[in-house]
């Protein structure tokens, strides 16, 4: 097993055992402080100002989410006198890689918004559901927050799992790291109306790296329908016609994809639709969801394992 897909192992192991840290002690929480803070000194009423404080913004950080995960690198390379592999630098490394994705995390926060609905507790539901969309929720009715919830599980198997992974595999710690920081400001100020210069060059910058990560996920979400006895076939049909109908060009990729493997219809109120001519999802169908995007995460790594064991074969050739 080469060396990044072990770190990956432990890591979603870490996810899984001990889930993500309190926001007191989350280096993803004290970077969105961070970014609040130079948020609150930005120009305002004047585009050109916002625009390049936007890009300084997106730029430091980049490099202030880079930098920690350089020196987690170079601890976790070192070797001893022995020449054996550092252990303690390789969980450091496997610990810094968690930080950078929730998997358990999304999961639960989907069957959290399942349980509620079928206990009845609406307004719980609609509590819940803020820590996985940004929209208001406060109006939403049974259906259409199953239909959120859905979307968000989709959603963020690229963004929350998929895109860190990869960059790890291409560029180590400080890919992972700088898309985090990338992805947090997109979250943040990446969106129309108060931020729309301010926010330009952190979403696009956020739509340039997700560009491979949600086309990915797509394609996995895919395969997992299949493997799930969901509708596979049509999860490629509603990917391929739909995804364009979404604000983002990345977010209608895995959350079509889905719409079709659950063949429900997917609303956000007047933004979207995808796989219109369906059923609206029921609370029961976040479960289908989550079970579809475990398996499609799980396809994931394993793909990582064996492009890396592949790599550690010796070259035979004479």
């Amino acid at each position: 097993m080469d060396s990044k897909s072990f770190v990956v192992i432990l890591a979603v192991a870490v996810d899984w055992l001990l889930g993500d840290p309190p926001n007191t002690f989350h280096p993803v929480a004290w970077f969105g402080k961070f970014a609040q803070a130079l948020e609150r000194r930005a120009p305002r009423d004047d585009p050109r100002a916002e625009l390049l404080y936007g890009a300084g913004m997106t730029a430091i950080g980049i490099v202030l989410a880079a930098l920690p995960a350089f020196a987690v690198r170079a601890i976790a390379r070192q070797r001893d006198e022995s020449r054996t592999a550092n252990w303690s630098g390789v969980l450091l490394a496997a610990f810094a890689l968690k930080i950078t994705f929730a998997w358990r995390g999304l999961i639960r926060a989907g069957e959290s918004v399942q349980r509620d609905l079928e206990t009845c507790t609406i307004d719980v539901a609609r509590d819940d559901l803020r820590t996985l969309v940004s929209r208001d929720t406060h109006e939403l009715d049974a259906s259409q927050l199953s239909a959120a919830a859905i979307e968000s599980l989709a959603e963020n198997a690229s963004d929350s799992f998929i895109a860190p992974l990869l960059y790890y595999h291409w560029l180590g710690l400080p890919g992972a790291f700088a898309y985090r920081a990338v992805n947090t400001l997109d979250a943040m100020i990446g969106y129309h109306g108060r931020y729309e210069f301010l926010g330009k060059v952190a979403a696009r910058v956020d739509d340039a790296l997700n560009f491979v990560p949600a086309r990915t996920t797509a394609f996995l979400l895919v395969i997992a329908a299949r493997l799930t006895h969901n509708d596979a076939h049509r999860a490629f049909e509603t990917m391929h016609r739909d995804h364009v109908r979404t604000a983002s060009p990345n977010a209608g990729y895995p959350m079509s994809a889905m719409a079709g493997a659950l063949d429900v219809r997917l609303e956000k109120v007047g933004h979207y639709v995808l796989n219109e001519n369906s059923r609206a999802p029921q609370p029961h169908d976040i479960r289908r969801a989550a079970r579809i995007v475990s398996v499609a995460l799980g396809f994931a790594i394993t793909i990582g394992f064996l492009i890396g064991a592949r790599d550690q074969i010796p070259n035979r050739k004479s």
